[in-house]
């Protein structure tokens, strides 16, 4: 069976890589190692050049097969056993590594405060959206909760990863959505942690401290249900 190494678990901010085709199919390659994030969690997929035999050429998109990740091209692909060189569209990928941090902050402050859990949620490079179980979310509650957040950004806290087991998944209060999104088969479980704050199950890519997401403004706030609201966030450098 296929199998990818995903770089970006080990080092989130791997721009520029080595790897070799192990096979191509459809104008895509599979490569046994790569840090192009495939999409997934509310997150898209990563995008950039793959270079080789002296031309680049345009990665379109990623998608996840089981252990496999193929990178879409636009452009002629190179035959299996081909040693290329990777590297990601930075600026959009660091962008996602900050709103998706601020996510996960956000997460934790509505949990804390009001036991909010999330329902759905998109992030993107320039701005993202999470839906919370909240019955009220007044103009006072949305201050607490840009105040609570821009607080643990200002913090500077670091942020780290490691695996459980899934049964300390819930031992350990480490669920920040209504519904458990891990697969059944998942039996060892990452979970990224913003040290000191707040903890949570996720497969995502983030930047290394609090500080890097700037300064967070929600811009927007709609109700969609009774127990159910959207928050919209930008982040501004400082």
């Amino acid at each position: 069976m296929l199998s990818t190494d995903p770089l970006y678990l080990s080092d989130m901010y791997c721009r520029g890589f080595e790897a070799v085709v192990l096979d191509v199919r459809d104008g895509a390659v599979c490569l046994d190692r790569s840090a192009f994030y495939p999409g997934g969690g509310g997150l898209p997929a990563d995008r950039g050049v793959l270079a080789f035999e002296g031309r680049e050429t345009p990665v379109t998109a990623v998608r996840r097969e089981e252990a496999a990740f193929w990178h879409d091209l636009d452009g002629p692909a190179p035959p299996a056993g081909t040693a290329v060189r990777r590297r990601l569209d930075w600026p959009p990928r660091y962008g996602v590594m900050r709103h998706h941090t601020a996510v996960h902050i956000l997460c934790g402050v509505v949990h804390h405060l009001f036991g909010g859990l999330a329902t759905g949620g998109q992030i993107r490079a320039e701005r993202a959206r999470i839906d919370f179980t909240l019955a009220d979310l007044t103009a006072e509650r949305v201050r607490e909760i840009e105040e609570a957040a821009n607080v643990v950004i200002r913090e500077d806290r670091p942020i780290t990863a490691y695996t459980v087991s899934r049964e300390a998944l819930a031992a350990h209060d480490l669920i920040r959505t209504k519904e458990i999104l891990v697969p059944e088969d998942i039996r060892e479980v990452r979970i990224v942690e913003i040290g000191g704050f707040d903890a949570q199950a996720d497969g995502g890519v983030h930047v290394a401290t609090t500080r890097e997401c700037g300064r967070l403004r929600i811009v927007k706030t709609e109700n969609k249900g009774r127990q159910n609201k959207r928050l919209e966030i930008v982040l501004e450098d400082v």
